[in-house]
């Protein structure tokens, strides 16, 4: 299995960061402030009908910090800038990461204030990283959390990732592809994303290739004769029971080959209506064999009215609003320093306070196995019963172990996601999963809390 690709030029991963991290990274270089640095990823909040997520996008973090570097013209042009002392410059060129990463495996669920991953590493290393691992574990975790909400509306259909062409940028297309396989996709039409990442490529025809022939069945037997024994006819060119009408005859010639019609598309009008149609058509015509596939501007939401209608569609494919995640396109990522100097420290802005310390996530099951809590904790405690969930992936600015499969990563969530309770994977208005914080985490919260209160703010403020 070929391990995920970086979205950057290896000369080019240094620069990858907002200007902020290089001018706070040049204050604390000048006040000779290298000592070790914690930062936790965690989202604040759910986006809308959201009660969890799913880790991805690591794969991409450790490729980066094994490889984060300032080539020579990545020093050129900071230098142009004529903002940054040469001093720094000079550092700069010599900047590896050298420290450690404990993050929760792709493909595990998580949820809102948890630490999906902690950097440990002197301070510079560690605030250079900030704006790659937002903008890779954001996407990749939002884009598998839709993919995973597809596959449970589905109830077991098959669905393949067809966004590449409507998604944001060259990347976001191989990452869609990628975290929707991990989350239950089947399959994609993205062939370099396919190539990459070991999965299987999915297509069919498009109407362009219907309409080049001066009729449909010319086209659906032009097709049928360059792929005998994986062709799928799309119906809706002109009128869709006529195109099914064309395709079973097309099937017919099939069976007279010993060849056999795989599927026909639905990719337009009434999904429900039509797919009852068609199965009726091909059923009176003995191809019950035949399979429907339905696609054209479908997500969650679309499948689980088909689902629950009874529609007699079999496969799915899912593009434009699953690879944008449409109805929550961003989340509230951040990424916080919580100890540095081996001094626990924590933000108390309104609205985005964050926990301070090193911190251990322990999930506890209920007597049937299933998920029942989680527990924030800090990363030395041990709790009877838990399951610590963060691991230990990078030592010493090398990674711990060999990169996981992505089959074994899509392993892992659909172990994960069939103990979830189906309460939380409700579409709409799900409940909240119980996360609570350990005794010790709170007390040191309340106490970090008091001391930043006592220092910072005056008694005229």
């Amino acid at each position: 299995m070929t391990a995920p690709k970086l979205p950057l030029p290896g000369e080019d991963l240094g620069l990858f960061t907002d200007l902020y991290e290089l001018t706070m990274a040049q204050a604390l270089f000048r006040q000779g402030m290298s000592a070790t640095a914690t930062f936790s990823l965690f989202i604040r909040t759910y986006p809308p009908n959201r009660a969890f997520f799913v880790s991805a996008g690591l794969e991409d973090v450790l490729d980066y910090l094994s490889n984060l570097n300032f080539s020579d013209q990545a020093i050129d042009y900071l230098r142009a800038l004529g903002i940054f002392s040469e001093d720094f410059l000079q550092y700069l060129r010599g900047v590896r990461f050298t420290g450690s990463v404990r993050a929760i495996p792709e493909g595990r669920l998580y949820f809102a204030d948890e630490p999906a991953v902690e950097v440990t590493a002197p301070i510079i290393e560690a605030q250079l990283a900030e704006t790659f691992i937002i903008n890779q574990v954001n996407l990749q975790s939002m884009l598998a959390t839709k993919a995973a909400r597809c596959v449970w509306a589905a109830q077991g259909r098959g669905i393949a990732d067809f966004a590449s062409r409507r998604t944001q940028g060259t990347d976001a297309a191989l990452k869609m592809a990628r975290a929707s396989y991990i989350a239950g996709f089947n399959s994609t039409s993205n062939v370099l994303a396919a190539s990459l990442y070991g999965m299987p490529p999915a297509g069919t025809m498009a109407h362009s290739f219907v309409s080049a022939f001066a009729t449909e069945l010319d086209a659906f037997r032009a097709y049928a004769e360059s792929f005998p024994d994986r062709t799928t006819l799309l119906l809706d060119t002109y009128d869709t029971i006529a195109g099914t009408r064309n395709a079973v005859r097309v099937a017919k010639e099939m069976e007279a080959d010993g060849r056999q019609l795989v599927a026909v598309r639905l990719d337009s009008g009434d999904f429900d209506e039509l797919s009852r149609q068609v199965r009726r058509i091909l059923d009176d015509s003995g191809l019950d064999y035949v399979k429907i596939l339905a696609s054209g501007g479908l997500d969650e939401y679309e499948l689980e009215t088909l689902v629950k209608a009874g529609a007699p569609i079999d496969l799915f494919g899912v593009g434009t609003k699953a690879g944008v995640s449409a109805d929550a396109p961003w989340s509230d990522m951040a990424y916080k320093l919580v100890c540095f100097d081996d001094r626990p420290v924590m933000k108390l802005s309104t609205g985005k306070v964050s926990l301070p310390g090193a911190k251990q996530v322990f999930r506890t099951k209920d007597a049937g196995g299933m998920f029942a809590k989680d527990i924030i904790a800090l990363q030395d405690e041990e709790l009877p019963g838990g399951l610590p969930v963060l691991e230990e992936v990078m030592k010493g600015g090398q990674r711990t172990g060999p990169s996981a499969t992505l089959e074994e990563v899509r392993g892992r969530f659909q172990e994960d996601f069939a103990t979830l309770d189906e309460r939380f994977k409700a579409l709409n208005n799900p409940p909240r999963y119980p996360v609570s914080l350990s005794g010790r985490l709170k007390r040191l919260t309340s106490k970090v809390r008091e001391e930043v209160l006592g220092v910072n703010v005056s008694d005229n403020d």
